[in-house]
């Protein structure tokens, strides 16, 4: 693989020249269309627009919004104009919020309205009272002493912000001469993105990546897809995380490609986007497929145009990938694995990997990054067949975490290994397998049980629609195996046929020892299942069961 040793302002300009009227960025259900060219001159006035109201190159700034049709404007305006861009959690509320401001040292902060129960606006105001009566561009918060200014994503006039349309027009009145020197001081190895971890323990850590890592894993990534300049990629999963904008926006724009975005997640909204717009690639979490699958009016949509896509994030039913390549026509889709600290990918299945593969692992290393399974006790590697952590090393390592030495340094070890806390094994053929997070693997009597395995032996049982497996406090046996299934729709499940179902074909400490059926799981903004939810909903079940059966 020839490496790209570009930063993301050059890419974009390089893009615009060779393919000026292709299409970008598309948004169908509003028939918004930016081309190459006209997008670049839109990010070049609003990098222009940033330095005018006093940005300096190496500033922060963050971006609080879904996927609005500016979210990708600040991105490559920042890149462009040497500034690190943050990515916030859409889910965030003021307490996460607070954390972020001043953990980043953002200078600029980008919002819009809200999403759904959460009001943007309010909660800034709220944090920072000194914003209403601030003139624009001279804020002092005593709280946040980094923060200077708040630019609102849309047209309404609020106080103490700046509307985008505002700093889009100072751009357009401002010379581009200091703009070109900054380009040119600027290289493949400066930080670009800033992405805080979920935060699912401890406090959530600011991951640094550079254009060269961004970059160089969307090329991997689209080259593994067949990505060209005539695909088009739905992207409904969200930018704030690395899945929109690495393996979504890097992949296409390093393959000269057109993305067709959705604010956010809606079923209908996806399909009828990749029939109108003949879609080659969708991109989604399993439980967004399931959605597409399931939804009553998905025979009505032409999905033929369809070829290749993305499924990450968590593991995936045989039956939803069968139905994805049969009903959804994407036999060429892949699957990836990684975490942020990785740009995120490390391994993928390549488009003509055969069903099993494509299901029971998630690929081979990307070209230029090496992987390891490795004994999370001695750093040893491990033979194939043998399960360890998932460590990797290459151009995808992360800069480092954010302020925070003493964590990169127990993150990314001395011989540049870097850890991912992940359980695997590799086989024979160089494919790797995800058996777990190391805190998640659960330990019943000194006997070590994969979630995993255990998920993946349920989804054969008929009438389970989606299921998640995690340990859950016992006195006696350390840990007790908890399995929460989603039913299918008109099944009725009891929890003694699971187990029946499960005796005989696993072994008797791997049969769940509470059933618990629910509705959905909770996720992630990015729609990741938060298991550690899950251990905690279960520990309260079991202790309600216990009181009820002594």
């Amino acid at each position: 693989m020839e490496y790209i040793e570009k930063t993301l302002g050059d890419l974009l300009r390089e893009k615009a020249e060779k393919h000026p009227d292709r299409d970008f960025i598309v948004y169908s259900d509003r028939n918004l269309r930016f081309s190459y060219a006209g997008f670049d001159r839109r990010a070049d006035e609003l990098a222009k627009g940033l330095l005018a109201i006093g940005l300096k190159k190496g500033d922060h700034i963050g971006i609080w919004a879904t996927n609005v049709p500016d979210w990708n404007t600040v991105l490559f305006a920042a890149a462009r104009a040497g500034l690190v861009f943050v990515t916030i959690n859409t889910g965030y509320k003021l307490h996460e919020l607070d954390y972020l401001l001043k953990q980043s040292d953002l200078k600029c902060l980008v919002i819009i309205d809200g999403w759904r129960d959460s009001d943007y606006v309010s909660m800034v105001y709220e944090l920072i009272p000194e914003l209403k009566t601030a003139p624009r561009g001279q804020l002092y918060s005593e709280k946040f002493p980094f923060l200077k200014h708040v630019i609102y994503a849309g047209q309404v006039k609020h106080r103490g912000m700046y509307s985008m349309n505002e700093v889009l027009l100072l751009g357009r009145h401002t010379d581009a001469g200091e703009l070109r020197a900054i380009e040119a001081s600027l290289g493949a190895d400066d930080v670009v993105n800033m992405q805080y971890t979920s935060g699912t323990t401890g406090f959530p850590k600011g991951v640094m990546l550079t254009h060269r890592n961004i970059i160089n894993n969307g090329l991997g990534i689209g080259d593994n897809m067949r990505l060209a300049g005539e695909d088009i990629v739905c992207l409904p999963v969200p930018l704030f995380h690395c899945f929109g904008l690495v393996l979504g926006m890097m992949a296409v724009i390093t393959h000269g490609s057109c993305a067709a975005l959705l604010e956010w997640f809606d079923p209908l909204l996806v399909l009828a986007t990749i029939q109108k717009e003949r879609c080659t690639a969708v991109y989604g979490v399993p439980t967004m497929f399931i959605a597409e699958l399931s939804h009553p009016m998905f025979k009505m949509f032409d999905l033929s145009s369809l070829r290749t896509g993305i499924m990450a994030g968590s593991p995936c039913p045989i039956e939803t990938m069968r139905q994805v390549i049969d009903l959804m026509h994407m036999k060429e889709i892949t699957i990836c694995y990684g975490l942020t600290e990785s740009s995120p990918v490390m391994t993928q299945t390549r488009y003509d990997d055969d069903l099993e593969t494509r299901v029971e692992t998630v690929g081979r290393a990307l070209p230029g990054v090496e992987v390891t399974i490795r004994d999370s006790e001695t750093g040893e590697e491990c033979p194939d067949g043998v399960h360890g952590e998932f460590c990797c090393r290459g151009y995808n390592t992360m800069k480092g975490y954010y302020k925070m030495p003493e964590e990169t340094d127990r993150c990314i070890d001395k011989n540049g290994w870097l850890h991912s806390g992940d359980l695997g094994v590799r086989d024979g053929g160089g494919c790797f397998r995800v058996t777990g997070r190391i805190k998640d693997m659960i330990i019943r009597g000194g006997e070590n049980v994969y979630p995993k395995e255990i998920e993946d032996f349920l989804y054969t049982m008929p009438g389970i629609k989606d299921v998640q497996v995690v340990g859950i406090a016992s006195e006696k046996y350390g840990e007790e195996v908890g399995a929460f299934i989603i039913p299918r729709p008109g099944v009725s499940l009891g929890e003694e046929d699971v187990r029946d179902f499960c005796r005989g074909r696993i072994s008797r400490f791997k049969i769940p020892r509470y059933v618990f059926f629910v509705d959905s799981f909770p996720l992630t903004s990015s729609g990741k299942i938060q298991k550690y939810l899950l251990r905690e909903m279960g520990a309260k079940k079991a202790g309600v069961i216990s009181a009820a059966n002594g």
